[in-house]
């Protein structure tokens, strides 16, 4: 499998991205998987599983062993922490925002404090 160049930058998207979906509602592991592909996310369960295992650890999702479609699954939901972190990650992503896309238009960078 090819690797992104850019992984190391997506990380922490996609712990925002998973933080949104436990926020939602109960998610497991293939599931997201899928989700992320859709996002264009090339993630497979020796990344994912570490990731929550990191973020149950930190005390932002709670996992437990749930039956679903005949198959004991690991559930993961997010816990008060963990809507409090998303809720503070999302300042920081509008801020973010709001620099890359002044204007509503993406900002093309060329050298350094110049527009391309």
């Amino acid at each position: 499998m090819k690797t992104d160049e850019y992984q190391e930058l997506y990380a922490g998207l996609i712990r925002l991205h998973i933080l949104h979906h436990a926020c939602e509602e109960p998610i497991f592991g293939l599931e997201m998987i899928r989700e992320l592909s859709r996002h264009g996310y090339r993630i497979g369960a020796g990344t994912l599983y570490p990731i929550l295992h990191g973020m149950e650890k930190k005390g932002w999702v709670r996992s437990t062993t749930e039956l679903i479609g005949g198959r004991n699954r690991r559930v993961y939901r997010a816990t008060p922490k963990g809507r409090k972190a998303l809720n503070a990650a999302r300042d920081k992503v509008q801020e973010l925002f709001g620099e890359l896309f002044e204007d509503g238009r993406p900002r093309k960078l060329g050298s350094p404090g110049q527009l391309a």
